[in-house]
C-alpha cells in the first residue's frame, strides 16, 4: 500500500500546474478517498488540502525567484484567479508577498516532498477485533466542538458537564448493545482532520432503536466495525491509539475506512489518570 500510496504523491508533483482531484489520487492508491485523506493525514501530519498547497507555493515561490514571468502569470498558473489572492496565498506560506520576495531576494519557506517508507518499531501487537453489526443508533446529548489532537478538550467537558447526573443515568438505562453503557462518538468530522475544524460529538449509549424526543439520536447502518483496544495514561493513550491505527494497522491489513461514526468507550481508574478504553472504527475489506 505504501507503494501506492507514493505513486499518488508523485502525481501531486506532475499537475502542481493543474487541479489535483482527491478521487483521482485515491485512484491511484487503490482505495476510497474518504480513506485516503484520513490516512494522508495521519501519516504526514497535515491535511492533503494543506500539502498540496503548500508545495503548489514551494515551486510558485521559486519562479518568483527567478524572474522570468510575471507575478500574474505565475498566479495563474498555479491557480489564483488574481494577483491579490495570490499574494496571500504566498505570504500566509511564505511570510512576505511575492512583489518584496522577487524585490528584495527575501528567504521563503519550503515545504519538502513527502514519500511514505516502512519502519520497523518494536514488537508490541495491537488487539483488535472484527464485528458484523445490524443497525443501530447513538441514544444521548449532541454538540457541535472543534477537534483536538492532543490533551483534553475543553468543549467536550463542558459538554458532559452540562449534562447531569440524573441525565446521564436516564441515557445509561437506555444501553442495550455493545459497547455496553456512557460512550463517546464522533461523527461528522472535516476531512482533513485538522485541527480546529468541528464535529459532531455525542455523549450517550448505543441501542438498538431511537430515544425519546429530548434526547439526540443517529442512526448507524449495518456493517463491519474493527475494535482497537488500549490501555495506559489519560488521555494520550486514546489520543495515540488514533494515530496507530491509521499509520500503523491499516497499511498492515485488507481494509480500509469507510464513512460512519467513531465509537469510543473509556473506563477510568478512580484518579482519572487512566484508562482502559475500546476504539469502534467503521471498515469494509479491500480487494487485498
Amino acid at each position: 500500500m505504501l507503494e501506492q500510496l507514493n505513486e499518488a504523491l508523485e502525481h501531486i508533483e506532475r499537475h502542481l500546474d493543474q487541479t489535483v482531484e482527491a478521487a483521482e489520487l485515491a485512484r491511484i492508491a487503490a482505495t476510497s478517498e474518504y480513506h485516503f485523506r484520513r490516512m494522508f493525514s495521519a501519516l504526514s501530519g497535515m491535511p492533503l488540502s494543506e500539502y498540496i498547497r503548500r508545495r503548489r507555493l514551494t515551486i510558485a515561490g521559486a519562479e518568483v525567484l527567478e524572474g522570468k514571468r510575471t507575478l500574474l502569470d505565475i498566479a495563474v498558473r498555479y491557480g489564483y484567479g488574481s494577483g491579490e489572492g495570490f499574494a496571500r496565498a504566498f505570504r500566509a506560506v511564505h511570510g512576505v508577498g511575492p512583489g518584496e520576495a522577487r524585490r528584495d531576494g527575501a528567504s521563503l519557506n519550503s515545504q519538502q516532498r513527502i514519500s511514505f517508507r516502512l519502519t520497523v518499531e518494536g514488537s508490541g501487537n495491537m488487539r483488535y477485533r472484527t464485528v458484523e453489526r445490524d443497525e443501530f443508533f447513538v441514544v444521548g446529548k449532541k454538540a457541535r466542538i472543534p477537534l483536538v489532537h492532543l490533551g483534553m478538550n475543553p468543549a467536550i467537558v463542558e459538554h458532559i458537564r452540562g449534562i447531569g447526573q440524573d441525565e446521564l443515568r436516564r441515557i445509561e438505562a437506555l444501553s442495550d448493545q455493545e459497547p455496553a453503557g456512557i460512550i463517546a462518538v464522533t461523527d461528522n468530522a472535516d476531512d482533513s482532520r485538522e485541527e480546529g475544524t468541528e464535529l459532531d460529538y455525542y455523549h450517550g449509549v448505543v441501542a438498538g432503536k431511537a430515544g425519546p424526543d429530548d434526547l439526540d439520536s443517529l442512526r448507524v447502518p449495518a456493517g463491519t466495525w474493527a475494535v482497537f483496544e488500549s490501555s495506559g495514561p489519560m488521555p494520550h493513550s486514546i489520543q495515540y491509539l488514533w494515530r496507530d491505527v491509521y499509520t500503523e494497522w491499516f497499511p498492515s491489513n485488507p481494509y480500509q475506512s469507510r464513512p460512519g461514526p467513531q465509537l469510543l468507550r473509556t473506563v477510568l481508574s478512580e484518579d482519572g489518570e487512566h484508562a482502559d478504553a475500546e476504539l469502534w472504527i467503521a471498515v469494509e475489506r479491500t480487494g487485498a
